[in-house]
């Protein structure tokens, strides 16, 4: 199956204790890289993570960020600046007996009033336990951030499948031409051999067995019949491959790598005035189809 190295997905997750966000990046890579940047607390899930990771992904280089909020109920504590609340109620109680105001001071009155009463986080407070549900959390959303990121290398395969397929028929058609080329070419040479030899001196064409064995041989040298069918075993190998459910990138590589000695092969044995050319635009294919095949897992 043809599938991108490439894709990116950001996942959040939340519950009553804790939120978790996972980030997920995949490029390019010879093999599986990953690499994981998340909090200290969540160290001991990093086998977890390559592990999950490793069963939906073959290939590439994998950047995974964790982040973790703790939703956390710090410890607090209540203070009543009695001084303070003191002084007030003096100084309430002059003004009552002066007749600026009445009545008495109320709890509610209390809890108004600023700077008298405080409610604050209490200090050197241990932090909270790691929540259980924690573990579980970020399996769900490294999940399905990969999840994620697998069907965006998917879709992006289906875009490379297409494209290679295009190269690759173009590539069965030059092979298609050259194969002719080579066969006019060689018929060509043929005659050009048998002309000359019949244009010698009967003194050394006296053993004509001999000289028709040698033009044979001469022939054969150019003969590109062998590297013809290799190079349509691997356009059907390569086929077999890019529909089958195993990743095949490295094995696309090693089928270019094939074909392009094939092709230097039938450059350097073919006859006929076209084969450069096409060998050429052959070439220049393949290369292109090499630069694809770098980006499939």
């Amino acid at each position: 199956m043809i599938r991108s190295m490439t894709g990116f997905a950001s996942v959040s997750r939340d519950d009553s204790t804790a939120r978790v966000g996972v980030t997920v990046k995949s490029v390019n890579h010879r093999f599986l890289d990953v690499a994981i940047k998340a909090p200290q607390l969540l160290a001991g899930m990093e086998s977890r993570i390559r592990a999950l990771i490793g069963q939906r992904i073959a290939r590439g280089r994998i950047e995974v960020s964790v982040s973790l909020d703790l939703v956390e109920t710090p410890e607090r504590e209540v203070v009543l600046d009695e001084a303070l609340l003191e002084r007030i109620a003096r100084t309430m109680e002059a003004a009552r007996a002066k007749g600026l105001v009445s009545g008495t001071i109320s709890a509610s009155d209390v809890v108004r009033l600023p700077q008298v009463l405080e409610i604050r986080t209490r200090a050197g407070s241990a932090p909270p336990p790691l929540p259980e549900s924690l573990g579980g959390l970020v399996e769900a959303a490294l999940t399905e951030a990969v999840d994620a990121v697998v069907v965006m290398r998917e879709t992006e395969g289906r875009f490379l499948t297409h494209d290679l397929e295009t190269r690759l028929a173009g590539l069965a058609a030059a092979v298609t031409d050259v194969e002719r080329e080579a066969r006019a070419g060689q018929a060509a040479f043929e005659a050009r051999l048998r002309d000359r030899l019949a244009s010698l001196p009967s003194d050394v064409t006296s053993d004509s067995s001999l000289l028709a064995q040698e033009v044979v041989r001469f022939v054969a040298r150019s003969d590109i019949d062998e590297e013809i069918v290799r190079l349509r075993g691997h356009f059907e190998h390569w086929r077999t491959l890019a529909v089958g459910h195993e990743p095949c990138g490295r094995k696309l590589d090693f089928l270019v790598q094939e074909m392009n000695r094939e092709i230097n092969t039938v450059g350097s044995k073919a006859e006929g005035s076209r084969v450069p050319e096409i060998v050429i635009g052959a070439k220049a294919e393949l290369e292109r189809v090499r630069e694809q095949v770098q980006n499939v897992e």
